[in-house]
């Protein structure tokens, strides 16, 4: 069973991102604030989840929870502020739109930028130990894929609807067949050869 908080009595805000290592395609985060002594045992990490599941419990959650939001950042923003940097601005944004505001915040992984004046904690693994920071990995996810499989009808020969983006070898060789969409990341190595597949 996943804690419910981490912070002892502050409205407190879980946030993670979804697709920071992918080679295309904006890189989205969500922030939820559920209930006090929430209580779920479904929910966990969104990558332990199947994609059913993980669907499934986005209803639940925008159901459940006291504010959600989800922010995003696209692959030219990406290109410009670089995807770390991308994937902090796209938790800023969620945050910004909550409705209710949050008075801490955690945060999968092991940085962070401060938002605003908040108290914040990173949590290497979060989204396994935290419902707040489990949940806001299946919405980044879900919306995410929402995102890239309307994108792979655009460009069906770079496999998104599989791949969502990733590196997978079958994408490699359509960047290489095919050339970069507007949704590709100038600034990767797309290739993952110590080459890029582009000029500047």
């Amino acid at each position: 069973m996943l804690k419910s908080h981490y912070y002892d009595n502050l409205v407190e805000a879980g946030c993670d991102e979804a697709g920071r290592g992918c080679l295309a395609g904006s890189v989205y985060a969500a922030a939820v604030i559920l209930p006090p002594d929430y209580e779920n045992d479904l929910l966990n990490d969104s990558k332990k989840l199947t994609a059913k599941k993980r669907y499934a419990l986005r209803e639940v959650i925008q159901r459940d929870a006291l504010a959600w939001a989800v922010g995003i950042v696209t692959p030219e923003e990406i290109d410009k502020i670089n995807i770390l940097n991308a994937s902090f601005l796209a938790m800023h944004r969620a945050l910004d739109q909550l409705s209710l505001r949050p008075e801490a915040v955690i945060v999968d992984g092991n940085r962070f930028k401060p938002y605003q004046d908040l108290p914040f904690t990173t949590i290497v693994k979060g989204d396994g130990k935290y419902l707040s920071i489990a949940a806001a990995s299946v919405l980044a996810k879900t919306y995410r894929d929402d995102y890239m499989l309307s994108l792979a009808k655009e460009y069906p020969q770079y496999d998104w609807q599989s791949n969502m983006g990733y590196p997978t070898k079958k994408h490699r060789q359509a960047i290489r067949d095919h050339g970069i969409t507007p949704y590709h990341r100038k600034s990767y190595n797309l290739l993952g050869d110590g080459q890029l597949s582009f000029d500047f």
